[in-house]
């Protein structure tokens, strides 16, 4: 198991450098000047402010010099500073990643414990009525968007509760109460394609694992139904579905941004938004670095996960 995780660690770590390279050289190869385009119409600044801003942003130096000073600042905690106010980007990100972190984890963490006995009933009772009926909804979950989910909900419930906060943000340390009932609607919007997503691939994965041999043997041996399907065939099944796991959660942040817009929250994904808006490549730059190395992170979890599910791993 060392050995595996110091294998994983040194793949991580190369692929966090190269990570590192090409959201460097995001702002660098945009064609023509890149201050210039962050100004956009801007006409009021002063030549002495640009040279700052210039120097601020490092362009006036080296390439190779620049990236290493930027490199050395990431390494510190030093995102660099916000264009237009001046404020530490970091800063600026640690304020908003606590909504984003906890809508994701939320919405990830029911998605999945729903999933499971989703996947694994649609695959006993198989080409059943309730087979059919599960797929169906899992079908129409996988094709509904987030953000129309989302908008549906918030109708429905202003019409049927319209004393229920849908939108807007409260910390937990606050109001836990208000805190949970305001990421309800989020996270069952957020959650319910990644739900049918998980079910049915867990489904064909379970549907394969029950005709093994080794099923049929414990079958044979007496064991009971219950012990079959969650004992013996779901802990092979469970492979190909923490890879889904782990590839749902990388992209959840895409579908975040927009369920956070929709519901107004104050998450990371409007930091970027906004950013975006602005031109504010240093934050942009930050946040697209936190964000691909947080899916590096987790599929480095996930193979981590894999040597604990199946042993053999650990000899591959």
């Amino acid at each position: 198991m060392r050995r595996l995780i110091l294998a994983r660690l040194i793949d991580l770590l190369t692929v966090l450098f190269g990570v590192s390279i090409i959201v460097f050289l995001m702002i660098r190869l945009i064609p023509g000047d890149a201050v210039q385009i962050m100004l956009g119409a801007n006409t009021e600044i002063t030549p002495e402010r640009l040279a700052a801003l210039y120097h601020r942003l490092g362009i006036d130096r080296p390439i190779l010099e620049q990236y290493f000073l930027w490199l050395a600042g990431v390494l510190q905690g030093d995102l660099g500073r916000s264009v237009w106010t001046g404020a530490p980007v970091a800063e600026e990100i640690i304020a908003r990643i606590g909504v984003t972190a906890e809508l994701m984890a939320t919405s990830l963490t029911l998605a999945v414990v729903l999933a499971i006995p989703a996947g694994c009933l649609m695959a006993y009772v198989r080409r059943s009525a309730g087979d059919y009926a599960i797929r169906l909804v899992t079908i129409a979950g996988i094709t509904v968007p987030s953000f129309w989910l989302g908008i549906v909900l918030i109708y429905v419930f202003y019409n049927l509760a319209p004393n229920f906060q849908a939108v807007g943000y409260v910390p937990f340390r606050d109001d836990p109460v208000g805190n949970l009932s305001r990421l309800l609607l989020p996270t069952i919007a957020l959650s319910l394609p990644i739900l049918a997503a998980l079910s049915r691939i867990l489904r064909t994965a379970m549907l394969d694992a029950l005709g093994q041999d080794y099923v049929r043997t414990a079958r044979g041996k007496g064991v009971s139904e219950a012990g079959v399907v969650f004992r013996h065939a779901l802990r092979n099944a469970l492979i190909p579905f923490v890879t889904a796991v782990g590839i749902i959660a990388g992209y959840l942040f895409g579908g975040t941004i927009v369920v956070e817009q929709v519901f107004a929250l104050p998450g990371l994904g409007r930091l970027i938004i906004g950013a975006i808006a602005e031109r504010n490549y240093p934050l942009i730059q930050a946040a697209i670095l936190l964000v691909t190395s947080g899916f590096v992170v987790i599929n480095f979890l996930v193979d981590l996960l894999y040597a604990a599910i199946d042993p053999r791993v650990q000899g591959e």
